[in-house]
């Protein structure tokens, strides 16, 4: 009898039958399951869902004074509502040509390898003759478009800056952790079988090492004797970096020959840190005024480092705020000047903790996914900057050292994402929302983003499907048999685009005559040329679950960047220098003012020691939620049960709320000069004073979709996030600089 798996971005489960229908119990291979996931099925006939394809009234009607977000919707059959879309693909891009068209699909609707959204009408629309097209995330824009510039493309992914777990569980004295919520690790943008960073981390503890978790909130501290966390102000992490360089420099304790042989730019990177370049000595005492931590504190933080084996790891977060490059740079360089580079389980790390995968000490299950096929137009935008794309038609953008033309946007096409989510100052986007002219989702449920379309067509959830969920960095593969029917009307994204590309006369071309099964057979191949261990698809599909290596198998262990390392002539970075880029001549030709060509303390605009901070004195912090993923399930279990008066909880420290009056279980009004919204508080003895934690996620609700300033009510922190961005260079999300006040509401 063949076993039943659903795998999820936030773990694998296994699916029980029972008098009640299907339900999720933890998979028993995971020795932490995630379990917010188990509510998953209740989506199954929930209220929320898209049950038919649905066309706004004020868009089929061609009103022009219609709004997108508060229009009435008409039901529609599929066959017309298909032909409606195939009609504006053709017809927009006859009048003004495929750039007018974006896409801006996102991965995460999905853990499936076929019924990956973003792959399906990608390869519609380039058969189509192509879209307009986005680059890199939220999550990891301004890193994976900054990193090339210092330590070559091989660096740019979420994976590729990090020693494996192995390593730092058998070598590391000091791991420092700026931003560490381990509760970050239930998620990977693939699929995941096993959770284990916190056991990693609880390994390397046990052993002895040290761990210093900076960050404003000393709960993201592990209960472990040999874990202590240290107080910051948000934004400030460089400047706390900065210092350490100092005391290194002026100590005469920098590791001379790892500078010579693996850097380039050290003397103008010193420079800068001794004060020579701008006169201002980055000491203890100067890094204590910006940081908010005392100097004796910054100088017990030195003298830590003073071990043979240290490692600096960087959240995610930290490069999504305002010069969000800088901390990244600046861990690369003090890493360096520390002698730390090529030393197992040392040196420096970004994300791990951020997700499951990073650091994961497996082999890579990557293969071929579905063929998307090649894009016949060049344009595209950096994926946080859709607001200036739709605000700005035939304007530019600086961005990498280009000008980006900014095509005149007439259709936008989403699928697999949720942009009233993910994107920055929701009341600008609303507003720029509004002038494409036609808007297709595809949808499982009535989120925001689907409120504000024109055409909707409902797609089904992943447990209505049968798929092949994988992730590249994890050991495991499922087979995701369906546990229930389409719900109501629904399709797959597949059979959508199939559809239309029907009606455009591409239906061949876009399904190569294959049906669902031959297509996740045909994906399966793929894999089994690769690891030809593996099972035969029957077998597979029958077994539901294959594990790659078992679990006593020899980790597959990796210094980061042991090789060049070892032999920097012999492999060199694929940077101008062949070395690391401590001071970039390429970032300094683009004379970007935001973009200095060295690591360097950019104070920002929002933060708690500028002069903002007179009027918005709170520094709001939108990190992802424990209880969904991103504002995935927020209907649903857990997210729910976790509401406070009905609303998301915002988290406030204790002297922040008692100065304001409020306390546990109030309605509070979070609010700046970008808009306003109503969340439930709870109250901290941990975070730090001056900070305030919203996650994001909450299901965008406008008490007036007519209002362009309207009172949020469900506690979305983007509606008070600045769009923004970390510099011209990335163009990245800069989410977490961001001041606010609150006001307890009657």
């Amino acid at each position: 009898m063949s076993e039943h798996f659903f795998a999820t971005h936030f773990g694998t489960y296994r699916v029980d039958q029972t008098s009640a229908g299907p339900s999720l119990s933890a998979w028993e291979g995971d020795p932490q399951p995630t379990p917010f996931g188990l509510h998953y099925l209740e989506l199954a006939q929930h209220r929320c869902r898209v049950a038919q394809p649905m066309v706004r009234r004020g868009w089929l009607e061609n009103n022009s004074q219609s709004i997108r977000g508060a229009d009435t919707f008409i039901q529609m059959d599929w066959d017309r509502a298909t032909r409606l879309v195939a009609h504006e693909i053709e017809r927009i891009a006859r009048v003004h040509g495929n750039r007018s068209i974006f896409a801006g699909s996102y991965g995460w609707a999905s853990a499936g390898r076929f019924h990956h959204a973003q792959s399906q009408i990608k390869r519609l629309l380039n058969l189509a003759g192509g879209f307009t097209a986005s680059r890199h995330s939220y999550s990891y824009g301004t890193a994976g478009a900054f990193l090339p510039h210092v330590l070559g493309q091989d660096y740019a992914g979420t994976n590729a800056c990090a020693p494996s777990w192995d390593q730092i569980a058998q070598h590391t004295d000091c791991l420092v952790a700026f931003g560490l919520r381990l509760t970050n690790a239930q998620c990977d943008p693939g699929g995941v079988g096993r959770h284990t960073v916190e056991q990693w981390l609880t390994r390397a503890l046990n052993r002895g090492m040290r761990l210093i978790v900076v960050s404003p909130d000393r709960a993201d501290m592990p209960d472990h004797p040999n874990a202590e966390h240290l107080a910051i102000r948000p934004n400030t992490d460089t400047a706390l970096m900065l210092a350490c360089a100092y005391a290194r420099i002026q100590n005469d304790t920098i590791d001379r020959k790892q500078i010579q042989r693996l850097t380039t730019g050290f003397d103008r990177l010193a420079a800068y840190v001794m004060g020579d370049s701008d006169g201002v000595p980055k000491t203890p005492a100067w890094a204590a005024r910006v940081t908010g931590v005392s100097r004796s504190q910054i100088e017990q933080f030195i003298e830590a480092l003073r071990v043979p084996t240290s490692l600096l790891n960087l959240g995610w977060s930290l490069q999504r705020a305002t010069a969000g490059e800088q901390p990244y740079w600046m861990a690369i360089a003090l890493a360096a000047i520390s002698g730390q580079i090529g030393r197992p389980g040392g040196g420096f790390a970004f994300g791990l903790g951020s997700v499951n995968s990073v650091g994961q000490p497996v082999r890579h299950l990557k293969a071929p996914g579905l063929d998307q096929g090649q894009n016949p137009v060049a344009d595209f935008i950096p994926v946080a900057a859709i607001a200036d794309l739709l605000a700005h038609p035939s304007g530019t953008l600086e961005y990498n050292g280009r000008t980006l033309p900014l095509p005149d946007t007439r259709m936008v096409y989403w699928a697999g994402g949720n942009p009233f989510h993910h994107h920055q100052d929701l009341n600008r986007l609303r507003q720029a929302w509004q002038r494409p002219e036609t808007i297709v989702v595809h949808e499982r449920v009535w989120t925001a983003t689907a409120q504000h379309a024109d055409i909707v067509l409902p797609s089904t959830l992943p447990f209505e499907r049968n798929d092949i969920a994988v992730s590249s960095n994890d050991r495991t593969l499922v087979f995701n048999r369906a546990t229930h029917p389409p719900y109501a009307e629904a399709r797959d994204d597949h059979q959508i685009c199939a559809m239309i590309a029907a009606h455009l006369g591409l239906a061949d071309e876009f399904t190569e005559k294959r049906e669902t099964d031959d297509w996740l057979a045909h994906l399966y191949a793929g894999y089994r040329e690769r690891f030809p261990e593996l099972p035969d698809y029957p077998t597979f599909r029958e077994r539901g679950i294959h594990t790659l290596d078992a679990e006593q198998d020899a980790p597959r262990s990796t210094t980061l960047l042991a090789e060049f390392a070892a032999a920097p002539e012999a492999c060199p970075l694929a940077t101008p220098s062949g070395r690391i880029e401590l001071f970039s001549e390429t970032i300094a030709s683009f004379g970007y003012p935001d973009s200095p060509p060295h690591p360097s303390w950019i104070a920002p605009e929002e933060w708690l020691g500028g002069e903002r901070a007179q009027t918005y004195p709170l520094h709001l912090l939108s990190p992802q939620p424990t209880n969904r993923l991103h504002s995935q399930l927020d209907a649903i279990g857990a997210s729910q049960y976790d509401k406070v008066a009905g609303r998301e909880a915002a988290v406030f420290s204790r002297q922040d709320a008692e100065a304001r009056g409020i306390e546990a279980g109030d309605t509070v009004k979070l609010f700046n000069e970008r808009g306003a919204c109503l969340v439930g508080a709870r109250v901290s003895s941990t975070l730090l004073r001056g900070v305030v934690l919203l996650p994001t996620g909450a299901w965008y609700t406008p008490e007036d979709p007519t209002d362009p300033m309207t009172l949020e009510l469900a506690g979305n922190p983007n509606t008070l996030t600045q769009d923004r961005r970390s510099s011209r260079l990335s163009q990245g999300s800069a989410a977490h600089s961001c001041l606010v006040e609150a006001v307890r509401r009657e």
